[in-house]
C-alpha cells in the first residue's frame, strides 16, 4: 500500500535473543559432552549389579539416544513456544542436581531396593540426557537471526555438539575413569553443570534457583560418602574391595563388582578356599610329577591364588599374568602381600593378546579364569582363542579352564563344544548333578572346570585328587560328555553370543 511509512514484519521471522557464537558454542560443546560423560560413567556405576554385558551396554546406549533424541525434539517444541532464554539455565541446572545424585541414588536402590534398579537408572540416565540434549535446539533458536542463515547455525551448532560428544566419549574413556572414582566424576560434573545454570540465569534473569539446586549437588555428594556399595579402590574395571577372613589372620577375600573373585593366604598359600580352586589344583597335581616345576601362563590374575599356590608347591615354577586391570595388580601388590621374587610376573594387558606374544610350545600350563564382574570376556572363549592355547602348550600342556554359568549352562556347554573342536583330549569336573551323573537332579549351577590337552587325561588320577580334597566333584569325558554337550555349538570369533548363553546366578536357576 503506497503510503505507508513501514512495513509489516513475517510472524516466522527469526529475533535476535543477543546470544554470542562462543557462548553457544560452549553451552552446546559442553552440553554434548556432559550426554556421553554421563552414559560411559552409567555403565561402570551399573556393572557391578547388572554385570559388565553387551544387555548392560545395550540397554543404557539405548536409553541415551533416547534421550537425546526426546531432548532434541521437545527443547526445539518449547523453545518456538517460549523465550528460549528461560530455559537455558533450568535444563542445565536441573541436570546437574540429578547427575550429582545419581551414584547415592543408584547404589542405594541396587542395595536397598533391586527390583527398582533398572527404572531408576533409566531415570538417572534419562532425565539429565533428556534436558542436557534440549540446550542444542534451544541454542539454535537464540542464534538464529535470520531465515537466509539457517543452514549454517544449524549446521555450525550440530558440528560443535557432536565434537564435544567425541570430546566426552575420550575424555572420559582415557583420562577421568583411570584417575577419578565414578562418584567424584559425576559429582563434578553436577557441579560444573549448576555453575554454568548459575552463570546463564545471571546474565538473563538474575540467580533464582541456583542456591538451590547448589544445596542438591551437596546433598549429593555427603548422601554418596553414606550410601552403601562402596569401594576401597575403583579401579579401571572394577569396584574393588579386600575383606579381612575374622577366621583366618592371613586371610583375604578380594571383592570385585560385590563378587568375591578371589581369597588369598597372605601366609600360607597353599590354603585353598574356593572349591573350584582346589579342583584346579587337584587337576594340576594329577597332571604333572608332584614338586616338578611349570612354566605357565594365567589367563586373568585377581587375587593370583594359583600362581601362588604353584609357586609355593612347585618351587621354581614360572607364572606368567595376563591381567587387564592395573587396579588389581596395585592391589596385589600393595594389599594381597604379593612379593617381587615369588616367580610371578603380571603384565597388564588383555589375555588374547598377551597369548599371541607367546612362543609356540613354550608353555606346560594356560590357565583360564577370567571374568568381568558376572560377565565373560567373550573373545577369550572362541575356537580361535583356543587354537592359540594350543599352539603356545607344548605336546605335554594342559589346558585348564574355571566356568561359571547356571540354568541350562548353555554357555558352558558351548565352550566344552568349543574345545572338542580344538583339542584331542577333554573332560570336564565338576557338582555330578551338573555335569549329567544324576539324570533326574536338576542342574544347580555355579563352577565348573573344564580341562583339555593333546594328550590323553588320566582320569583315574585327577579323581583320586579330586577325593583327596574332599570336593565331591566328578570327571566325565568321551560319550559322557559329549551327550552332556548335546547340540551346543562351538564359538567363533564370528558368532559368541556369550552374554546371551551365560546365565547369572537367580532363585529360579535352582528349581
Amino acid at each position: 500500500m503506497t503510503g505507508s511509512s513501514s512495513s509489516p514484519v513475517a510472524e516466522d521471522t527469526p529475533r535476535n535473543y543477543g546470544l554470542g557464537p562462543r557462548a553457544a558454542a560452549v553451552l552446546v560443546f559442553g552440553s554434548s559432552a556432559a550426554v556421553l560423560v554421563v552414559e560411559i560413567v552409567a555403565l561402570r556405576l551399573l556393572a557391578p549389579y547388572l554385570g559388565l554385558t553387551l544387555e548392560t551396554s545395550t540397554m543404557v546406549i539405548g536409553i541415551a539416544l533416547t534421550a537425546i533424541a526426546l531432548g532434541s525434539w521437545l527443547g526445539g517444541r518449547i523453545a518456538d513456544q517460549v523465550d528460549p532464554r528461560r530455559l537455558l539455565g533450568p535444563s542445565l541446572g536441573v541436570s546437574g542436581a540429578v547427575v550429582a545424585l545419581t551414584p547415592a541414588v543408584l547404589r542405594t536402590a541396587a542395595e536397598w531396593a533391586p527390583a527398582t534398579l533398572l527404572f531408576i537408572a533409566s531415570l538417572t540416565i534419562l532425565v539429565p540426557g533428556a534436558l542436557l540434549s534440549a540446550v542444542t535446539p534451544i541454542v539454535t533458536k537464540l542464534r538464529l537471526t535470520s531465515l537466509a542463515e539457517t543452514g549454517t547455525v544449524v549446521g555450525r551448532l550440530s558440528g560443535v555438539g557432536t565434537f564435544g560428544a567425541i570430546v566426552g566419549t575420550v575424555l572420559t574413556g582415557f583420562v577421568l575413569v583411570s584417575r577419578l572414582p565414578v562418584s567424584g566424576i559425576l559429582i563434578g560434573l553436577g557441579t560444573l553443570l549448576v555453575v554454568g545454570a548459575g552463570l546463564v540465569e545471571w546474565r538473563t534473569r538474575g540467580w533464582r534457583g541456583t542456591p538451590a539446586l547448589t544445596l542438591v549437588v551437596v546433598a549429593g555428594g555427603l548422601a554418596t560418602t553414606v550410601a552403601p556399595g562402596g569401594c576401597d579402590t575403583e579401579t579401571r574395571y572394577h569396584c574393588a574391595r579386600v575383606v579381612a577372613d575374622p577366621d583366618r589372620d592371613s586371610g583375604r577375600t578380594l571383592v570385585l563388582d560385590g563378587l568375591r573373585h578371589s581369597y588369598v593366604d597372605i601366609d600360607d598359600p597353599t590354603f585353598l578356599e574356593f572349591e573350584y580352586v582346589r579342583a584346579i589344583a587337584s587337576v594340576v597335581d594329577a597332571a604333572f610329577p608332584e614338586g616338578e616345576p611349570l612354566v605357565a601362563h594365567h589367563l586373568g590374575g585377581g587375587g593370583l591364588t594359583l600362581p601362588r599356590y604353584l609357586a609355593a608347591t612347585r618351587p621354581g615354577t614360572r607364572s606368567l599374568v595376563s591381567e587387564i586391570d592395573s587396579g588389581v595388580v596395585r592391589i596385589n601388590r600393595d594389599q594381597l602381600g604379593l612379593r617381587p621374587d615369588a616367580g610371578i610376573d603380571v603384565r597388564t594387558e588383555d589375555g588374547r593378546l598377551g597369548l599371541r606374544r607367546l612362543d609356540s610350545g613354550s608353555r606346560d600350563l594356560v590357565v583360564g579364569d577370567a571374568f568381568g564382574g558376572v560377565s565373560v570376556p567373550w573373545h577369550l572363549t572362541t575356537v580361535e582363542a583356543m587354537t592359540d592355547v594350543r599352539r603356545v602348550l607344548n605336546e605335554d600342556g594342559l589346558y585348564v579352564a574355571n566356568l561359571i554359568d547356571h540354568g541350562a549352562l548353555a554357555f558352558a556347554r558351548a565352550e566344552a563344544a568349543t574345545l572338542s573342536e580344538t583339542f584331542e583330549h577333554v573332560a570336564l569336573v565338576g557338582e555330578p548333578t551338573d555335569i549329567g551323573l544324576d539324570p533326574t537332579a536338576t542342574p544347580q549351577g555355579g563352577n565348573l572346570v573344564v580341562l583339555a590337552s593333546k594328550r590323553p587325561i588320566d582320569l583315574r588320577a585327577t579323581q583320586e585328587a579330586l577325593d583327596a580334597r574332599q570336593t565331591g566333584w566328578k570327571i566325565v569325558t568321551g560319550d559322557d560328555l559329549a551327550s552332556w554337550i548335546g547340540d551346543a555349538q562351538p564359538l567363533t570369533d564370528d558368532y559368541a553370543p556369550v552374554d546371551q548363553l551365560l546365565q547369572p546366578y537367580s532363585p529360579q536357576s535352582s528349581q
